[in-house]
């Protein structure tokens, strides 16, 4: 350790510097645009959630995608593929390559996935074994600075495209999940997150967000994100104020409503990103927010499709590992590398659980909510809704 910090004395600075922008002058408002309402509805929503694990969860998630390709499921007018009805993705480190590569280019992205990601090396350009130089860079930060990964995934995936490719898509809606490690809770790469820091996501780079959600503590330093406080008139949504003093509000919610405050008002200047499976390793805090922040019975729905929902296929891809090691059949040990592994996925487990379970008291909640609204809807709402009979 002492050699560590020799070294750590007269290496390289890490460089994170910042690069979101603020949003444009005059911008008033950066809520999320409602979903196409002229996309095809009918009563089945599907929705996937990618796990972390690395290039495991890429793979797993690449297999469910091969799996939903060649489902077949009739509509009124033909028949499609499974994977062409998919309305959201939400993934979190791993998971989120895909889940971020989905989003853009759909289906098309069964073609080249493998080629272009599973099968390449992408710890190739990385620092990652244990040795004294990155000991070193360790106590500075990070093993690798985080302009590597991003660099890598834009030449081999996502060719430097920013969120604005994903923002205004009919379907899915995707989100990228990183974790905020001063507030300790999800980061939701969304217009609401970047609204309260008066940040631009549409120019926001997807490889820097993939990247974030994927920065393993330790060997990749923090991915930062600027707050340009006082340089935009945009409030919060309402509901973050309400949140904030709701002693029965769900802990996820009053959490991330608590960050939005100290975005917006400039307590948190820069906000320091690492893996997201570090608070949710499912990858749900993306939908789960988005639905407890919702203003309306059927949110993130829109009411065109709320009104003829029967089902809600929402598959969670869980990647984690089983427990391992001969050591459990042994006094001694764990130790060394067994020991840092057990303690990580011990944490990474914990959080999933959490977060698994405010997902589900949120969709238990969210379809009486739905049954409620739709029984008391008037005879014009259902026809301006086009509610079945």
């Amino acid at each position: 350790m002492a050699c560590a910090a020799l070294l750590a004395a007269c290496s390289q600075v890490i460089h994170n510097e910042p690069i979101n922008a603020p949003l444009p002058a005059g911008a008033t408002e950066s809520a999320a645009l409602g979903r196409d309402v002229e996309t095809y509805f009918d009563d089945t929503v599907i929705a996937l959630s990618f796990s972390g694990g690395g290039t495991r969860a890429a793979a797993f998630a690449y297999g469910v995608l091969t799996g939903f390709d060649e489902t077949q499921v009739p509509t009124p007018s033909r028949t499609v593929p499974l994977i062409d009805r998919i309305d959201f993705v939400t993934g979190v480190s791993g998971g989120s390559v895909l889940a971020a590569y989905y989003g853009l280019k759909k289906r098309k992205a069964l073609i080249d996935f493998k080629q272009r990601f599973l099968l390449q090396n992408a710890e190739a350009d990385l620092q990652m074994k244990l040795n004294f130089m990155n000991i070193a860079r360790g106590l500075q930060g990070g093993f690798n600075d985080p302009t590597l990964f991003p660099r890598w995934l834009d030449d081999h995936l996502f060719e430097h495209a920013t969120f604005k490719s994903l923002l205004f898509e009919k379907r899915p809606q995707i989100w990228i999940n990183a974790s905020d490690i001063y507030d300790r809770t999800p980061f939701v790469f969304s217009r609401i997150t970047f609204g309260a820091l008066c940040s631009d996501l549409s120019s926001y780079p997807i490889s820097l967000a993939v990247a974030a959600s994927a920065a393993v503590p330790v060997l990749f330093a923090p991915v930062v994100v600027q707050g340009y406080q006082g340089r935009c008139a945009i409030p919060l949504p309402d509901w973050v104020e309400r949140v904030r003093h709701d002693v029965d509000a769900p802990p996820l919610l009053r959490d991330y409503a608590e960050a939005l405050t100290r975005y917006h008002n400039g307590e948190v200047r820069y906000v320091k990103l690492l893996d997201g499976g570090m608070v949710d390793n499912y990858g749900l805090a993306g939908f789960t927010i988005a639905r407890l922040a919702a203003t309306t019975p059927f949110g993130p729905l829109e009411p065109e499709e709320a009104v003829k929902l029967r089902r809600l296929l929402f598959l969670v891809v869980d990647s984690g590992r089983a427990p391992s090691g001969a050591w459990s059949q042994t006094v001694e040990g764990p130790s060394g590398v067994n020991l840092i592994t057990a303690a990580s996925d011990t944490a990474t487990e914990s959080g999933a659980v959490g977060s698994y379970s405010a997902f589900q008291n949120t969709m238990d909640e969210w379809q009486d909510t739905l049954v409620n609204w739709r029984c008391r809807l008037s005879a014009a709402d259902r026809r301006r809704f086009g509610a079945p009979p």
